[in-house]
């Protein structure tokens, strides 16, 4: 059909393509030899159709000898590659193309584990390597691989089905031949393999001929199926063809009922277009074969010799594009690309399409939109409600064998107790209620026994690798999840708090400390504090000595006011009046900070007095290490090792079972042969310090680990859903009952606190404040001494003038600044020049001399003299009583 339509649309082509017809009876060496009869009889230029892998492989080993190309339309096994035999052309997908659907649709539904079924057969296995990958790429592991005997018998298959049954796994991935396949559900359905639970999802060579199967055994015993397959666009090309297919059918097969054409006949019609289309741009030489120059010629396939138009026709057929009846007919690598799959579900006497997958949108329910990612709803087989969870526990009653360790001390956590005369075993605890409630949690039934492991305690490393052994299903008890732990079993969520910490002893009441006065500071705020005030003390000096009585005086006296003024403002009884703006601005903020300081400080040892006796005797974990202290741990903890990777020695090592050996052993300490500090996980410690809450303390900071959590095998399927059922108990208030239970109320022991830190105040915490008041103060300062300067600038300048060396000038100055009774203007004017004066003797050339020499500040600040203009006729008068 595929060479009479293409002639009719090219009948100006100068080229035909005659097809010669040999049936290879579904035999490898059939299909060799009909290969090997169109060589020599016919010397074909091509050879299309080897249908199976078997097939296929024979006859491209003959094709690439003689440089004829081979196109095969369904042996779409990974096996075979043109990488290899250049001369093969598949034009039929990949069956390494759908593993990413299948894998995809796996990960949609949260499924973690999936067994692929396959024919034992090069066509079965070639998927598997790829199909694995592609699992794994979405977290799903394969925990069995079924194969199935390609021409397997009843009862292997039941034998099959059975072991299959018995597995927690129920995401089977099936992978055969259709005559095969159709045996393998029908069996499976007669033992109810096809009921609630189970999930199959079949790959295209499969769901490809969903149509042909019989639709009162096979299709019916698929309902439910999940199947994958290329897409095939529904055109009115393919509504044509498919009408005229079925009448050609019923003209050569008058007895049989036609089928729809599958998507292996429509490549077929597609190979022999692009064949014909090759034909036509390909040259044809002269002469059809070549004998080869050397080999040997002694068989038939060695006289054959070499095809002329081979590599020029597969050259053409690799060029070949254009839009086939399957879609878009494209070679990359030597065989056809599928853009699209579909996803199908079995539903009836057909597959309905739920979705679509792409390399590179994935899921998604049309291709044309892509925004919704989703699948329609399925028919599982049974028909339930729900999304099947992928797992059951076996059916053959078995039940998860659950190890606890028998622990010989905080038997809080897991407890084991034999009654005597029944020998009855009974496990309770913190941990197994926790289980308890998180399995009552899930919403399907696992039964579990409770094994109980002596000597468990010796090592948690050995006794959780126990289920890597297979010795048990899964451990609960107090175990912490570790990486290296984690490298061999899976482990759930953790349901405790996690870390590692230290407890000690506390000290003794030191209230009694007579110099306890001086720890609410520390010593760098000490020593600010009191530079502050030295230096507001002084500032407040320079700005008032000249103006303000109180502040003058003898040297010794002015340096006491200085401090004096300063200290008196902490008490608030400062009594100096000020004069200047300036210092009473100064002295407004040093108030401020003296008032946060004291509140601050009275509020520190007000807390220090009332904590004292909490306090713990180690804080920091590096004392210990100086001290070389011993340090306790408990028994079979990893706690050891993560000790001795700190720097403790391991002969200062010492291991204890129970809440009372800690208490003891930190009561002796050190040097009576106890410890001076132990080591455990927190949910360890809060039980230790509910019960001894007066006596130790938790401290020192917290190493991360995470937690308690329940050990199962790699890849369980249990662990996501027991995690989930974690998350809900621990945000509930089941939990604090299960923890009420056990430890108490936490609130029972109100004085104990995690952070035992030193309550002492720094000099950083005030630093904002000793920052503001010293700038103010600077600025003060700078601006009294411009004005200053600016004010008395001619009498400085007149005074350092006289001075011949930098260092006299500013003791001159700084003499001048301090002195104020003696005026440096007039130096040659004494006290005793005065006594020669009166009013008799002042001429008329005297006076104005003895007016300009004295300025009028200096003579006021002096003797508070007062002069008169001479034009008055009045002398110097004086109020002091001994001025003549």
């Amino acid at each position: 059909m595929a060479v009479e339509d293409f002639y009719a649309v090219h009948s100006n082509y100068t080229t035909r393509v005659v097809l010669h017809v040999k049936d290879s009876e579904k035999e490898a060496i059939g299909a060799a030899a009909a290969a090997m009869a169109l060589l020599k009889d016919v010397q074909v230029k091509a050879i299309i159709g080897p249908t199976t892998f078997t097939e296929a492989d024979f006859v491209i080993q003959i094709g690439n000898k003689t440089q004829v190309p081979v196109l095969s339309f369904s042996a779409s096994s990974p096996a075979l590659s043109s990488a290899h035999t250049p001369y093969f052309v598949r034009t039929t997908t990949n069956d390494s193309s759908q593993v990413g659907a299948i894998a995809t649709v796996t990960q949609y539904f949260g499924w973690r584990q999936a067994v692929p079924v396959y024919e034992d057969s090069e066509y079965g296995a070639g998927i598997v390597p790829f199909l694995i990958d592609a699992l794994q790429a979405v977290d799903a592991r394969v925990p069995y691989r079924s194969v199935i005997p390609t021409e397997a018998t009843t009862d292997q298959l039941d034998k099959e089905l059975y072991k299959l049954m018995t597995m927690q796994t129920r995401v089977f991935v099936v992978h055969m031949l259709p005559a095969l396949g159709a045996r393998f559900f029908r069996r499976a359905h007669q033992l109810g393999m096809m009921d609630d639970g189970y999930v199959w999802i079949t790959t295209d060579g499969i769901t490809d001929v969903l149509d042909l199967f019989d639709q009162r055994t096979v299709a019916e015993a698929m309902q439910g199926v999940i199947g994958v397959r290329p897409y095939m666009n529904r055109s009115e090309e393919i509504d044509d063809f498919t009408v005229r297919f079925k009448r050609k059918f019923r003209q050569d097969n008058p007895t049989l009922e036609p089928t729809d054409p599958t998507v292996f006949q429509l490549w077929a019609y597609d190979t022999a277009h692009a064949v014909a289309m090759a034909v036509e741009k390909a040259v044809p030489a002269r002469t059809a074969f070549q004998s080869q120059q050397s080999g040997n010629n002694s068989t038939d396939l060695g006289r054959l010799g070499v095809s002329q138009t081979g590599p020029a026709l597969l050259e053409a057929i690799m060029g070949t594009r254009f839009r086939g009846l399957a879609g878009e007919f494209q070679l990359v690598d030597g065989q056809l690309q599928s853009s699209a799959f579909e996803i199908v579900n079995v539903n009836g006497k057909s597959g309905r399409t739920i979705g679509f997958w792409t390399p590179g949108n994935g899921i998604s329910r049309g291709l044309e939109s892509t925004d919704d990612t989703s699948l329609r709803s399925v028919i599982w087989p049974g028909e339930p409600k729900d999304v099947p969870k992928g797992w059951e526990m076996p059916t053959d009653g078995t039940k998860l064998r659950i190890a606890v360790p028998v622990k010989h001390g905080f038997d809080q956590f897991v407890k084991v107790t034999t009654d005597p005369a029944t020998n009855r075993t009974t496990v309770t605890g913190y941990c197994i209620d926790v289980f308890e409630a998180v399995m009552d949690s899930l919403p399907y039934a696992v039964p579990f026994e409770y094994i109980p492991v002596h000597n468990s305690s010796d090592s948690y490393d050995n006794f959780v690798y126990q289920v890597k052994l297979k010795n048990f299903d899964a451990v609960v008890g107090d175990t912490t999840i570790l990486a290296n732990r984690s490298q061999f079993v899976e482990f759930t969520m953790p349901y405790t708090e996690s870390g590692v910490s230290m407890i000690v002893p506390v000290e003794g009441d030191k209230s009694k400390n007579m110099w306890i006065f001086l720890e609410p500071l520390t010593i760098d705020l000490w020593l600010g504090s009191l530079a502050f005030f030295v230096f507001t003390g002084f500032v407040v000096w320079v700005i008032e000595h000249r103006e303000n009585e109180e502040f003058a005086g003898k040297p010794m006296d002015q340096f006491g006011i200085i401090f004096y003024f300063a200290f008196s403002i902490l008490v608030f009884s400062h009594k100096e009046k000020l004069q200047s703006n300036l210092t009473r601005f100064v002295v407004i903020i040093w108030v401020f900070v003296v008032l946060i300081l004291t509140s601050s400080y009275t509020a520190s040892l007000t807390s220090m007095l009332t904590v004292q006796q909490l306090q713990p005797t180690v804080t920091d974990v590096n004392q210990l290490l100086k001290s070389g202290a011993s340090i306790g741990y408990q028994d079979g903890s990893f706690v050891a090792g993560m000790l001795k990777r700190i720097g403790f020695q391991a002969q200062k090592l010492k291991n204890y079972s129970t809440v009372d050996q800690y208490a003891e052993a930190l009561s002796n300490g050190s040097v009576n042969g106890g410890v001076d500090a132990i080591f455990d996980e927190i949910p360890y410690l809060r039980l230790v310090l509910s019960q001894h809450c007066d006596d130790l303390a938790m401290v020192g900071p917290t190493y991360k680990t995470d937690g308690f959590g329940f050990v199962f095998p790699r890849g369980s399927p249990l662990v996501p859903d027991i995690s989930r059922a974690i998350l809900n108990i621990t945000e509930g208030e089941r939990m604090t009952e299960i923890q009420k239970a056990w430890f108490g109320d936490p609130t029972s022991c109100p004085n104990q606190s995690k952070n035992f830190a030193s309550s002492s105040l720094a000099f950083r915490s005030f630093g904002g404040l000793f920052l503001i008041t010293g700038v103010v103060s600077v600025l003060a300062l700078l601006i009294f001494l411009a004005r200053f300067i600016y004010t008395e600038w001619d009498e400085l300048k007149a005074a350092a003038g006289r001075q011949s060396s930098l260092w006299k000038k500013m003791v001159v100055l700084l003499k001048y600044y301090h002195d104020v009774n003696a005026p440096l203007t007039c130096p040659t004017l004494k006290r005793d020049d005065f006594a020669a004066i009166d009013t008799g003797e002042m001429n008329r050339h005297t006076q104005p001399h003895l007016v300009g020499s004295l300025s009028p500040v200096s003579i006021s600040n002096h003797s508070r003299l007062s002069f008169t203009s001479p034009e008055e006729g009045e002398g110097i008068s004086s109020t002091e009583p001994n001025s003549p």
